[in-house]
């Protein structure tokens, strides 16, 4: 299954996708998957600014873990930032990964610092889908153990190598 070609499937609560893309698989470590993918155009994204065609993405999900984490490199291979989603634990199929997308993200810049992003969203969210207490409360320590990380530099903040 390494080096395949997986689609990944972002959900709102309701199931309904909120984005769909390609990306390779390039390692598998249970419960750890990683993937590399490559933006095919410009995009304006409202908290990333610009992002260049032919950006990369090294994309870290674990099947039991609360949140997924991206590292985006401009197309020249300079280190961009990384993105965190606060998520449901994924489910991976047949070359097919979804998530529950909880709206909370985190945007890391260069230097470390980061921003916590669209807790607005989340609350709306938790009401208009009526999320259960433990959502709620997992989504909560999955942000506290994000910023644990970025602030420790743990894996994959350790940003020198994109894979183990």
């Amino acid at each position: 299954m390494q080096n395949d070609i997986i689609k990944v499937n972002s959900r709102k609560y309701d199931q309904s996708i909120k984005r769909s893309w390609n990306c390779l698989l390039v390692e598998r470590r249970d419960p750890l998957l990683m993937f590399v993918g490559e933006f095919e155009t410009d995009v304006d994204h409202a908290d990333l600014g610009f992002i260049r065609r032919g950006t990369v993405s090294y994309e870290y999900y674990w099947l039991d873990r609360w949140y997924n984490v991206f590292r985006f490199h401009e197309p020249d291979g300079s280190f961009r930032n990384f993105y965190c989603n606060v998520n449901m634990p994924p489910d991976f199929k047949q070359g097919v990964l979804d998530y529950v997308d909880l709206d909370i993200d985190v945007l890391v810049h260069a230097d470390f610092s980061y921003v916590i992003l669209d807790v607005s969203e989340f609350k709306v969210n938790a009401v208009k889908f009526d999320y259960p207490a433990d959502v709620l409360l997992k989504a909560e320590l999955a942000l506290d153990e994000i910023i644990r990380s970025i602030e420790k530099r743990e894996f994959p903040f350790d940003w020198r190598k994109p894979y183990r």
